[in-house]
């Protein structure tokens, strides 16, 4: 990264899509950047370019951008410039950018900056298409060719050899092998007995077996003892843009000039490479025609798109197959067009070019990518086909988005109703498009932003919404504030709430019913899954994307179309073995991954159990084999309540103790060092390290921020005053007395997952009774105190920019290390390993959240084909764009012969003719009858409201109740005015598989047509 700190950048057009580069740019953070435009700005560029304002038009647009831009990272100068490009100006530049700019300009800069050693970007967009094109020159190195942390694993044995053969260590539960492929480079650490790899040079190896390998020449090296760790080394890669004649093809990668008639173009799918080289035709095409016409082909213009077909089928002259007919005649329909989405996607991919020219990180582009999303027009069948006058000009701040969708759809956006989840990187992003687009900016149009969470420092470098001064701020109301002055007529609300089952009542079936749709933003996979489950819930849209470092992903949720958000479309995550977590971890994932499960168990599946205790008297009658432990969570709780301060800190020094500690020697008393198996081998060795324990140390600083960090969650999470007095809380350290460590005897340590998964013995009734008795008599004492909602705990969730809560995984994975003898981990990578994704890259979030409302235009024409929408996959480190059909939706439930999906319910109107509300019976016989379903049981969430087992007198009175008291009878809550259906679960006579039932929805106010 030092070498982006000497790189210089120009930018040239300070269009729509310039200032989404230059914007990328300065937040990523090089030495300077210049932005260059001599045009002044147009009515056409508000429709993108969001730092432009009605005010502005007539302004130079270098000028204008250039003041919100140097804005954004005091540590980047930006300047302006508004003079022509001279060869002496280009000189001063290690990178060069060029957006919006003519044929001639782009050769003649092109063959500049290749024969000077500068590297070359070229971006542009045209309506739904956009190309980019990059020459770095011919002896470009790449430093760092992948992202992710470098592979290692454990050595189990060396040869002595020409080659030596390496053999990877594994343990019986992980079996997968080694995550080495041939070529790669490693180097050695920790080798007892053949020293002579310690520290040594890389070293190439070469795939012999899923666990085993050839090292080099290991013949006069000592022989092995055991031990030792192998890690993967990324090697530098040099990359050769070769500058040949004009129109000569050749092999390597080319100039500008040599590549034009030749194109190497990027493609994961060889398909759509005729695609991709019609594209690229048409571009060329449209240059001719400007050169001609002096302007673009008019919106829908026949006349314009014949000329652009011939001038494209003249330039192919030659060529084995001639461009795609309509495919350029669509992109002369709308080259006129001027999209913030499209320019966010191609922008955000050409500034991490830039940032691989500037860093020599990842793998350049190799060397066209052309991009076109006009699945986003009209469906064939669609009642509405646009003309030439619906995409005519208006003297509109959405003309450039006009000339593609028309004026009806425009209206049409204006007036959408929608829901964003979160204001974060991408949440940020989503909103100044939105703005641009001019989402709900019309009378009758909402768009709704909640997030609970306040700015960060750490934001500022990829929020680009948020400036220092707002640090402290809540985000919604930022987010909001600022994109009103990109766009001052959009209709945007803050909320600073969780969306979760504890806002239901906030965001409920009234909020819902009124959306056109819901877009999420938000990175954690349990929270997302929540939002999509409300989305099937309501038959509401979902927009959902992600970001993990370079890659991303934007999917969209249809009812009755697609397949919702799910475990099954989650990012792959890797899951380690309960018991390496537990006793026998050998990397500072492993250590990250037990104190985020620390974490969660100390201050939030505590809590949760607590509350559940306090306000659910049929807690105590769990059943399940977890009864004991879960029990003796809420008793332990409640005996070591904490009153003040102090006794906070008092927990968390005998907390350390006990994980650092006492468990390491427990540990050791069962298998001591020396310790063999059955077999007659070290016990200790391979995987498994041999630990030792430790020693409390006040002047130690990673102690005493895990004290200080645990004290300060756990007084949280027990709703007492956190003091921030460090002095204090050291006082109280150093006059604590511990009892030394006594070995439990008689104690089992599982060796694997299934000895964890299957307990030795059966469950102490006699205990669970025993505490199932001393819980109900002091939740009786409490409930006749009053204290029953005042004794209630903070359930914690983890927040990966919360300094606290990072401050207590990493210590806690850090001293965990430190047990093992394995290396720490920093605060970036804890965060990254922990939050399960990378921090965010601006690059990344700007071109997914372009993708998204590329899938928002289709759910406003209200595409019906499973064809036009698309799942986004990319990711820029190499870079890849990859687009396919979202899954359809999964034909899930069956019963006599008839199929559902999981967007199906069963719709019962809860009001009858006569205006009263319907009983049980009611809603049986209407099951019974329209549906051949005969009900055995009804249940509410949880609650049970009517089975068969139950005695004839207590059927019968149920049958004849109102659905609304049954469910307050079972719940001991009362139903919400607000609340416009009851969603209930069923079994039924006769079926195989209650759980494949649809739902039963009844309807207590009138009935909602499906959108």
């Amino acid at each position: 990264m030092q070498k982006m700190a000497t790189t210089a950048v120009l930018v040239s057009g300070m269009k729509g899509l310039g200032v989404e580069i230059a914007k990328n740019i300065v937040l990523a953070g090089v030495k300077s950047v210049t932005v260059h435009d001599q045009n002044d700005a147009q009515w056409s560029d508000l429709s993108s370019q969001f730092y432009l304002s009605e005010n502005d038009v007539g302004q130079n647009r270098a000028r204008v951008s250039q003041r919100h831009l140097e804005e954004l990272n005091s540590y980047v100068p930006v300047q302006a410039y508004t003079e022509g490009l001279s060869e002496s100006f280009l000189s001063t530049f290690q990178v060069v950018v060029l957006t919006n700019s003519p044929l001639e300009e782009q050769l003649r800069i092109s063959d500049f900056c290749h024969t000077n050693n500068i590297c070359f970007v070229l971006a542009d967009t045209k309506g739904l298409a956009g190309q980019l094109f990059c020459d770095f020159g011919e002896h470009f190195v790449v430093y760092d060719p992948s992202e992710g942390e470098p592979a290692s694993s454990t050595i189990h044995n060396i040869t002595q050899g020409n080659p030596g053969i390496l053999t990877v260590a594994c343990d019986n539960e992980e079996r997968q092998g080694h995550h080495f492929e041939d070529g790669d480079w490693v180097i050695f650490s920790e080798v007892e007995g053949m020293t002579e790899l310690n520290g040594s040079e890389p070293r190439p190896i070469c795939l012999k077996g899923t666990h085993s390998l050839e090292v080099g020449d290991t013949s006069s090296f000592s022989p092995y003892k055991c031990g030792g760790i192998f890690t993967k080394v990324k090697m530098p890669q040099k990359h050769s843009f070769v500058c040949s004649c004009l129109w000569l093809e050749t092999s390597e990668r080319k100039s500008l000039h040599a590549s034009l008639a030749n194109p190497k173009i990027k493609t994961p799918v060889i398909g759509q490479l005729p695609r991709y080289r019609s594209l690229h035709m048409a571009f060329w095409a449209l240059h001719v025609f400007q050169s001609q016409m002096q302007r673009l082909p008019r919106p829908r213009d026949e006349a314009n798109a014949d000329r652009m077909v011939n001038l494209a089928q003249t330039l192919s002259v030659g060529e084995a197959e001639l461009p795609q007919e309509d495919l350029v005649r669509t992109f002369s329909y709308g080259c006129a067009g001027d999209l913030s989405p499209i320019n966010a996607f191609i922008g955000g991919l050409a500034a991490q070019e830039v940032l691989k020219a500037a860093s020599g990180k990842f793998t350049p582009l190799d060397q066209w990518l052309y991009f076109d999303a006009y699945e986003c027009l009209p469906e064939e069948e669609h009642i509405l086909q646009l003309t030439e006058e619906d995409c005519a000009p208006r003297g509109s701040r959405y003309d450039g988005q006009i000339a593609i969708f028309g004026a009806d759809f425009q209206e049409r956006l204006g007036k959408q109703k929608y829901f964003l989840v979160g204001a974060g990187a991408i949440g940020c992003e989503l909103l100044k498009n939105f703005a641009m687009i001019g989402l709900a900016a019309s009378k009758g149009g909402s768009i709704t932003v909640t997030d609970m969470d306040t700015i960060e420092h750490s934001n500022l470098n990829r929020q680009f919404l948020f400036r220092p001064w707002d640090v402290c701020k809540q985000k919604s109301e930022v987010a909001a504030t600022a994109i009103k002055l990109m766009n001052p007529t959009i209709n945007v609300t803050a909320e600073q709430n969780r969306v979760g089952p504890d806002t239901e009542n906030f965001y409920g079936d009234g909020f819902f019913l009124g959306l056109d749709g819901v877009v999420s933003a938000l990175d954690s996979l349990q929270a997302r899954e929540y939002v999509c489950k409300r989305c099937v819930q309501y038959l509401k849209p979902l927009l959902d994307s992600g970001t993990e470092g370079t890659m991303g992903h934007a999917e969209v949720i249809v009812p009755f179309l697609t397949e919702p958000y799910g475990p099954a479309q989650d990012a792959e995550e890797t899951e380690y073995p309960l018991c390496t977590l537990r006793h026998f971890p050998s990397t500072i994932q492993h250590t990250l991954q037990w104190a985020r499960n620390q974490f969660e168990g100390l201050f939030k599946t505590t809590a949760e159990s607590v509350n559940t205790f306090l306000k659910d008297p049929s807690f105590l009658e769990i059943q399940e084999m977890k009864a004991l432990e879960m029990l003796e969570l809420v008793q332990t709780s409640f005996q070591g309540k904490p009153h003040k301060w102090e006794d906070c800190v008092v927990w968390a020094r005998r907390l350390w103790e006990r994980l650092f500690s006492h468990d390491i020697q427990q540990l050791l008393h069962n298998f001591p060092p020396e310790h063999e198996t059955s077999s007659g081998l070290p016990f200790w060795s391979g995987p498994k390290r041999c630990p030792r324990q430790l020693n409390f140390d006040c002047s130690n600083n990673t102690h005493m921020t895990f004290i200080l960090a645990a004290s300060h969650l756990f007084a949280q999470t027990h709703r007492l005053h956190v003091s921030e007095d460090n002095a204090a809380a050291f006082e109280v350290l150093r006059g604590l007395y511990l009892p030394p460590f006594q070995p439990r005897q008689g104690v089992h340590i599982p060796l694997t997952d299934q000895e964890m998964q299957n307990p030795r013995g059966t469950v102490d009734e006699t205990r669970v009774g025993e505490l199932k008795k001393e819980l109900a008599k002091l939740r009786q004492e409490l409930e006749e105190q009053g204290a029953l909602v005042s004794d209630d705990m903070e359930a914690m969730h983890f927040e990966k920019d919360n300094d606290t809560h990072l401050d207590f995984i990493m210590t806690a994975a850090n001293l965990r290390a430190e047990n093992y003898g394995i290396p720490p981990a920093d605060k970036l990578q804890a965060k990254r390993i922990v939050g399960r994704i990378l921090p965010a890259i601006v690059t990344t979030t700007g071109a997914i959240a372009g993708l998204v409302c590329l899938e928002l235009y289709k759910l406003v024409w209200q595409h019906g084909r499973l064809s036009s929408f698309r799942s986004n996959f990319l990711r820029l480190s190499e870079p890849l764009v990859n687009r396919s059909q979202p899954p359809s939706s999964p034909q899930t439930y069956k019963y006599h012969q008839k199929t559902w999906n999981c967007w199906d319910r069963i719709e019962v109107p809860g009001i009858n003719a006569e205006g009263s509300e319907i009983t049980l019976r009611h809603l049986c016989n209407h099951i019974e009858r329209e549906h051949c379903l005969v009900l055995q049981m009804l249940l509410y969430g949880t609650a049970l409201l009517y089975t068969e087992s139950l005695e004839e007198e207590e059927k019968e009175l149920r049958l004849s109740s109102r659905l609304t008291k049954l469910v307050c009878f079972a719940t001991g809550a009362a139903i919400s005015k607000e609340c416009h259906f009851l969603v209930l679960s069923m079994v039924c006579e006769d079926e195989e598989d209650n759980s494949n039932l649809p739902p039963v929805h009844v309807w207590l106010q009138p009935m909602r047509s499906k959108k």
